[in-house]
């Protein structure tokens, strides 16, 4: 029989874990290439109370570089560069990167750059910007401590970084329903954090956390699937979750009789040291 030394132990638990960081990376960039215009056109990301609020907080006053991780097709990106000095845009969709590209075109943004990036390998250099931004897409993250490293790592001392995402649950059984559906849904989905978990996190990775707004997201259920372009059998799969679901998460996520449903959202700001 092999005898594993603590050091080889470690070492064989890491490869797996890089493996599935990076088919989950893939499987981000082949899903959101697929369905990019979807999320162009998307109200959820498009606007929102969510989206105001995070300005506001960002506070800019003209001066700042700003850096949108995981952009999307650009709606946070674009809501920034009015008053930022430049706004860099990372993505590992390529399609939702040129999305986020013909908005600002269309706008006249010409202080905004996408470009592909992977927000827990970043090329930029230290202390590089102002204000980092992510928002509805660290539930895509494999490694999200390594990613709040790498963003502490490109923030100067005293920037900040504001994260919006939905939120977990405490309770156990509506967690597990959560993150079935999410995973049903989108198959390049990783974890919806709790609020709790974030702020840990955050704290771990050097940061100050603070949670600066919280927020009802209503999800209308048809226009939840279509967007990710959901095949016809999980859409039915889905709806046997949601309307079979048991009470107490039936209440929670206020499950509509169309199977449109309610999560919650978080702004959570860290402050770098």
């Amino acid at each position: 029989m092999q005898t594993i030394t603590p050091d080889r132990q470690a070492h064989d638990l890491r490869v797996p874990q890089v493996a599935m960081g990076s088919a989950v990376k893939e499987s981000v960039a082949r899903q959101f290439d697929a369905v990019a215009e979807h999320y162009r056109l998307s109200a959820v990301h498009a606007g929102g109370e969510d989206l105001a609020q995070l300005v506001v907080a960002a506070a800019l006053r003209g001066h700042e570089r700003v850096l949108d991780a995981g952009c999307g097709a650009g709606h946070t990106a674009l809501a920034l560069a009015p008053g930022a000095a430049h706004v860099t845009a990372i993505d590992l969709a390529a399609a939702m990167l040129a999305q986020g590209q013909r908005l600002a075109d269309e706008r006249g943004l010409t202080n905004i750059t996408f470009q592909p990036g992977d927000v827990e390998a970043l090329t930029f250099a230290d202390a590089s910007f102002d204000l980092v931004t992510s928002r509805y897409s660290a539930h895509h993250w494999p490694h999200p401590q390594q990613a709040l490293a790498e963003f502490r790592r490109v923030l100067r001392p005293g920037g900040r970084v504001l994260l919006a995402d939905v939120v977990g649950y405490d309770d156990f059984v509506c967690d597990t329903h959560l993150q079935a559906i999410e995973l049903l849904r989108d198959p390049s989905h990783v974890r919806d954090h709790t609020l709790a978990q974030w702020l840990t996190m955050l704290a771990t990775a050097g940061f100050t956390p603070v949670v600066r707004f919280t927020w009802a997201l209503r999800l209308d259920f048809a226009a939840w699937v279509t967007r990710m372009a959901t095949p016809s059998a999980t859409v039915r799969q889905l709806r046997t979750l949601l309307t079979h679901a048991p009470s107490e998460v039936r209440i929670q996520l206020q499950v509509e009789e169309d199977c449109s449903f309610t999560l919650m959202g978080a702004l959570v700001e860290g402050l770098r040291d």
